[in-house]
């Protein structure tokens, strides 16, 4: 009874030390989650156009075709795909940890007592009879046979284990979202480039019509410098104004080489031509563009998403920390055949078991494991911040993407008409040059303003292909 109670006694001075050791350590609790408005401060809509699918999002085949081949190939993607292999196998290894462990052992071994100690006394002869005779006697070198099994268990008192496969469940998940943050990333990467694409192709062709205008126009000068109209000066101003022309159709070559290049890295491929139809860049946009509310961004974008599971491991990561300072409750056992000769080694009284319960308390230590959930502790702090901060910036894109979306529209609209003004001032300055009522210098800057307004107006239309594309994405579509 006094035994029984010393070691009760003994039990609870541990747990009370560990108590005590780790009283002093509090998680943080003092963290305020964003706060995110109702709706959107131009918009009302109750449906969201991240639901679609991005093949019903986007319309054009040879698009959704490339984007297909991304999907499938991309380097950045395959990767992500195999992180998520490696979270799922550490997931597994954590919730192993729970379960008791065990194993087969065979062993085959040789053993030497030292005469002169109490293992060579006491185990001179193997005590089956009285009367020891010289089978009886125990070698000098005493063979050592086993075959069972051995098992190992640590009882999760304190939710040690529990919160480690927690944590690991939760950093699985994050993997997977990671992965559709990617994909995200992927599509309107893509589709960006390929509307660049497009755009450069445009331009490439109001830079070639743009220099058989000014090759034309030189021509002229040449006919008016023969008959004295204009002198030398002006016969140089339209060349160097040809010259330059010439100039920008290869900087805008290059540049389609670049974006070709470009887009077939993303599409994990070398480079080769990229089918595109850039006639369906001077479509009029009037795709419409549903937000739905800033909490559907919770759902909806990956990266929150992923944000949110990596604070939830964080924490599970603290509480299983905490959880180190207290006594380690583990279990071992063992049962097998064990014989010092094979000819008895599969006898019932060969049968050999252990059975071996005890605590573990840190107590030497526990700098270390307090350091431990320290650190995990500011890890969690930083997983909170991180949290709000992409919350924070989910929302800030969408709001600008918002008011970009009708902006770029009046932007189009004043483009258009500058453009189609300078278009007309060309004829009319031609004209009037004819005449005699314009100089060649209003002439040149007519048309040097008419095709920066042409460039200008291509610019503004991709940027409006552009903002439709990140629009989806920062409403958290295209990874469904």
């Amino acid at each position: 009874m006094i035994r029984s109670i010393s070691i009760v006694g003994f039990i609870l001075v541990m747990i009370v030390l560990s108590f005590t050791s780790c009283k002093s350590l509090k998680e943080n609790t003092n963290q305020n989650s964003v706060k995110l408005p109702s709706n959107y401060s131009a918009v009302n809509d109750s449906s969201n156009s991240a639901n679609l699918k991005w093949k019903d999002y986007f319309s054009d085949p040879i698009l959704i075709a490339l984007i297909e081949i991304g999907l499938k190939n991309n380097l950045d993607l395959l990767s992500a795909s195999q992180r998520i292999e490696v979270s799922r196998s550490q997931f597994r290894v954590a919730k192993g940890g729970l379960l008791p462990n065990l194993s087969l052992n065979a062993a085959i071994g040789q053993r030497r007592f030292g005469k002169y100690t109490m293992d060579g006394v006491g185990n001179f002869d193997t005590q089956f009879s009285p009367n020891i005779t010289k089978d009886q006697i125990i070698p000098e070198h005493l063979p050592d046979f086993y075959l069972g099994f051995q098992s190992s268990w640590e009882i999760d008192v304190w939710g040690k284990l529990r919160n480690r496969k927690k944590a690991s469940f939760a950093r699985y998940l994050s993997s997977i979202e990671g992965r559709n943050y990617i994909v995200t990333n992927l599509i309107s990467e893509i589709a960006n480039t390929y509307y660049q694409l497009i755009a450069l192709d445009n331009e490439l062709d109001i830079m070639k019509e743009t220099i058989a205008l000014q090759d034309s126009a030189l021509s002229i000068i040449y006919l008016h410098k023969q008959v004295g109209d204009v002198n030398e000066l002006a016969v140089k101003q339209f060349q160097a104004q040809l010259l330059n022309s010439k100039g920008i159709e290869i900087e805008v070559q290059q540049l389609i080489v670049e974006t070709e290049s470009k887009l077939n890295f993303l599409l994990g491929r070398i480079q080769q031509p990229i089918t595109r139809n850039k006639s369906s860049f001077n479509l009029d946009i009037n795709q419409l563009v549903k937000f739905g509310t800033p909490l559907q961004l919770m759902q909806n974008r990956p990266d929150v998403r992923q944000a949110e599971f990596e604070l939830l491991a964080s924490k599970a990561d603290v509480k299983s920390a905490k959880a180190a300072f207290f006594p380690a409750l583990t279990i071992g056992a063992s049962n097998g055949f064990q014989s010092f000769n094979p000819a008895f080694f599969l006898n019932p009284q060969s049968i050999a078991y252990n059975l071996l319960g005890g605590l573990t308390a840190p107590l030497f230590n526990q700098n270390a494991i307090r350091a431990n959930f320290k650190a995990t502790n500011a890890a969690q702090n930083e997983a909170f911040n991180n949290y709000s901060k992409t919350v924070i910036n989910a929302y800030n894109e969408v709001n600008v993407q918002l008011f970009n979306i009708s902006n770029l529209q009046k932007m189009f609209e004043y483009k258009k008409q500058e453009t189609d003004a300078y278009i007309t001032a060309i004829d009319a300055s031609n004209e009037l040059f004819l005449k005699g009522r314009a100089s060649y210098l209003e002439v040149i800057l007519t048309q040097k303003n008419a095709l920066q307004a042409k460039l200008d107006l291509i610019q503004t239309k991709q940027k409006q292909y552009f903002c439709l594309i990140n629009v989806y994405k920062a409403l958290g579509g295209g990874w469904r």
